[in-house]
């Protein structure tokens, strides 16, 4: 410590002899004059003990704080990530899949369905026993054309009716052109809306004369005939149009829906709703309903198969939400709708109805079939009372 602190200390100068020999320097870096210092000597002794206590604490109050401090929030922060991983580590309480399954896949209590009747323009319901039934879509209705196990002969059978298979394989809904261009997308003259147009008596044979020149052999077989059997055909004789599409679309990444424009031929659900508008407009008698893609799987870029509600093509969306959006527009249309991804085939029992990772097997046809004529025959058989 230097002098000018310890000024208090220092005796009259008068009265120092500065020939003693007994001056020295002490450990402080201070004079001790012992001989000549005039006062209490107990007052020496306590300034000493004052000096001693402040080599031994050095470290002002200021910083001691702040170290504490410091200390606590660490001490703090690892508690707190010691407790948050053990909680991670500790959640629930673990169950193997087997254990979940044990009494079975389970089901989907809650799905989409909506059966709803026709209608007259007052709103009264009108029922009819169905006996000429008109079927569009792709895949579903077209694969095994003609034969017992196709979907189309197997709703023939469980309701007694006839049904004209005016489905197209390869075909999608939503048309990739708003206006066709054969040499751009040529199968855009096999969707919904030009086929429905076309039955209603809009001239397109050019459309489907380009679409054959265009695709080649890869026109598909059962076109001619369903082009032919929809510009012959009286619709004004049809009581039931039945419209399904598999997950094609989702597997395209297809655009979905456009708000601005709900009728956009281009869109999912706006090409079916273009196309249910031109059959409620033209034909008023004919029920309609609308059955939805069945569950299918997505193949990822190394050719797996995974879950369609968490894989997106085209940056569009999952599988479900093509399916809900569909049941909407279906709604909005009153139109009924059957939906197959939660009611049918799903992602749970899906392998015991698909030949691969969309098309139906027999039983999954025999599945559809049944479901539909649950739907058709919901008010004139008296199922809606038994519910």
């Amino acid at each position: 410590m230097k002098r000018d602190e310890h000024v208090n200390d220092i005796p009259d100068i008068e009265i120092v002899d500065l020939e003693n020999e007994t001056v020295q320097d002490t450990d402080f870096g201070k004079s001790d004059i012992s001989d000549d210092f005039e006062g209490n000597p107990d007052d020496e002794y306590e300034e000493n003990d004052r000096e001693e206590e402040e080599e031994e604490h050095p470290a002002p109050k200021g910083i001691r704080r702040f170290l504490n401090l410091h200390v606590l929030f660490a001490l703090v922060l690892l508690v707190v990530v010691g407790l948050l991983g053990y909680r991670i580590t500790h959640w629930g309480q673990r169950v193997s899949q087997s254990d979940i399954f044990k009494d079975g896949q389970g089901s989907y209590d809650d799905s989409w369905d909506s059966i709803l009747p026709l209608t007259d323009e007052n709103g009264k319901m009108i029922v009819n026993d169905a006996s000429n039934i008109v079927v569009f879509g792709n895949a579903p209705f077209a694969d095994d054309r003609g034969s017992s196990d196709n979907l189309a002969s197997l709703i023939a059978k469980e309701t007694g009716a006839t049904v004209y298979n005016c489905s197209i394989s390869g075909s999608y809904l939503a048309a990739q052109h708003t206006n066709f261009d054969s040499t751009l997308a040529p199968m855009d003259a096999y969707c919904l809306y030009w086929l429905v147009n076309l039955a209603a008596g809009v001239p397109l044979d050019g459309y489907y004369n380009d679409a054959a020149e265009a695709l080649g052999d890869k026109t598909p077989p059962e076109a001619e005939e369903v082009v032919n059997t929809l510009k012959t055909l009286d619709f004004n004789t049809i009581d039931t149009v039945a419209i399904m599409y598999d997950a094609t679309d989702y597997l395209m990444g297809n655009a979905m829906y456009n708000d601005d424009n709900p009728t956009d031929p281009t869109q999912f659900t706006g090409n079916l709703e273009a196309s249910l508008e031109v059959l409620q407009r033209l034909y008023p008698q004919i029920r309609i309903i609308v059955m939805s893609p069945t569950y299918a799987y997505a193949i990822d870029e190394d050719g797996n198969y995974v879950s369609s509600d968490i894989y997106i093509y085209n940056g569009r969306d999952v599988l479900s939400t093509y399916v809900i959006k569909e049941c909407y527009s279906s709604n909005l249309r009153s139109v009924s709708f059957m939906d197959n991804l939660y009611g049918s085939i799903t992602e749970d029992n899906a392998k015991e109805y698909l030949t691969d990772n969309l098309h139906l097997n027999v039983k999954g046809r025999k599945l559809i079939a049944k479901r539909f004529e649950y739907f058709l025959n919901y008010y004139s058989k008296g199922y809606a009372s038994q519910e």
